[in-house]
């Protein structure tokens, strides 16, 4: 057993206490390890260097471990780890709670809870929006995705992410993202989209009424779903019929904010307020913290108790959030993002311009960015297969990538943020490579 041991590398040792451990259900990602990281860098079991353009799925806008942020955490962790908020609150919660209100206020007056992760986010403020409209139903859309918990996989679309749990939540609806391929499309995007809006009306005759709709959840880019982009016309007009019908918008923000589409929310680019938002990922640095943000008198619909949890908002988590928030505003997240979206996106076309038979189109909003896999240039032939060679290659040659898509054919690029123009480059240049030789 020891002469096996010494064969395999520490990589492939952990993967074979994992699958003896874990069970299978847990997907893998990527086929990659790490002991240890910093900025956009990771060291991996047997002391390679990686670089990481998944960024822990879009949570380390900020890096890995920041100095401010892990600072932060052991000063916090010294003071105190846990009380519940519910039972003794501290300050850590509500100063967060007031920087989260400067950075992202929901018109005059906004109110905001903290939670566990992105799940729990989505499933409180469908509480909210319930309690605020006394109304059942929620619509959501295709290739939507909003977590794993019951409700959270009820609203998400990839039905192979919740083959085998039903059933579902009841009084959930989905409609069609509005998916718009400008060389595709004969419509002009406000035809397009006034034609979506109208599909909408058509679906309040004939699958439930608008009276009903507690709430319309969207993400203004599908992180999952494979970084479709909703038209900017389209929101304006969703948010208008919203306001006219008494249904609650909720923006799920959470792998889109936080600099990652150049501005601290996407809902910056539609110069448009939700309802009621959901936040997680980038705002801890890894710390599992999340938020529900919305306008005040909506927000305090809820009953005593219905909503929260033990853990929500724990001190540690929410001075690592703090800090965070504060190390963005002095490194200027959106700039960086703005940047390295430029960047990305540009390597990206010249990609397709190469290889137009086998990338299909470029989308994705400020730096979160993908590109699809396809056969002969045919976006209705995904190519899922070659998608999983190019992930298992890169990582063989240094840079972590993910996929996305209802297909699975779609990557995507969530690195750090803080990543070097050196470091970008260079994995850009691993990932070029890698198609060139496979395709």
């Amino acid at each position: 057993m020891e002469h096996i041991a010494e064969m395999i590398s520490k990589k492939e040792e952990l993967y074979l206490r994992r699958k003896k451990l874990v069970p299978n259900g847990l997907g893998i990602f990527n086929p990659s390890s790490v002991q240890y990281a910093h900025g956009a860098t990771m060291i991996d079991a047997d002391g390679r260097e990686l670089i990481d353009f998944a960024g822990g799925i879009g949570v380390l806008n900020a890096g890995h471990c920041p100095p401010p942020v892990v600072k932060a955490i052991q000063e916090q962790a010294e003071r105190l780890i846990h009380s519940s908020f519910n039972v003794a609150l501290y300050e850590e919660y509500l100063e967060l709670a007031e920087k989260m209100i400067e950075l992202l206020p929901h018109g005059d007056s906004t109110k905001v809870m903290f939670l566990n992760s992105g799940a729990e986010a989505v499933e409180n403020a469908v509480k909210i929006a319930r309690q605020a409209t006394k109304r059942p139903a929620i619509i959501a859309f295709g290739g939507g995705f909003h977590g794993r918990t019951m409700m959270g996989m009820t609203l998400t679309s990839k039905v192979t992410y919740k083959a085998g749990c039903g059933p579902f939540a009841p009084e959930v609806y989905r409609i069609n993202f509005p998916i718009y391929r400008v060389k595709e499309e004969a419509l002009s995007e406000e035809e397009f989209s006034e034609n979506e809006i109208q599909k909408l009306k058509e679906f309040f005759k004939t699958y439930v009424r608008s009276e009903d709709v507690a709430a319309i959840i969207i993400e203004l880019v599908q992180g999952e779903g494979g970084f479709y982009v909703a038209p900017k016309s389209y929101i304006k007009k969703l948010r208008k019929l919203c306001s006219e019908t008494g249904i609650m918008l909720i923006f799920d923000e959470v792998q889109s904010g936080f600099g990652r589409t150049g501005k601290w929310a996407a809902y910056e680019h539609y110069d448009t307020i939700p309802d009621i938002s959901t936040w997680a990922k980038s705002m801890g640095s890894g710390m599992p913290i999340a938020a529900v943000m919305g306008k005040a008198h909506i927000m305090d619909n809820a009953g005593p108790s219905t909503i929260g949890g033990t853990y929500a908002g724990n001190p540690v988590c929410c001075a690592a959030s703090l800090a965070t928030l504060k190390y963005m505003e002095e490194i200027d997240i959106n700039a960086l993002g703005v940047k390295v979206g430029n960047i990305v996106r540009a390597r990206f076309e010249s990609f397709q311009q190469k290889l137009p038979l086998v990338i299909g189109e470029v989308r994705g909003l400020g730096a979160m960015l993908a590109f699809e896999l396809v056969k002969d240039g045919d976006y209705k032939k995904p190519n899922a297969e070659l998608t999983s060679k190019i992930i298992n290659t890169c990582a063989e040659r240094g840079l972590v990538v993910i996929s996305a898509g209802v297909h699975g054919n779609v990557i995507r690029i969530l690195s750090p943020l803080v990543i070097e123009d050196a470091l970008l480059n260079k994995g850009l240049d691993i990932l070029e490579s890698v198609i060139e030789e496979l395709a």
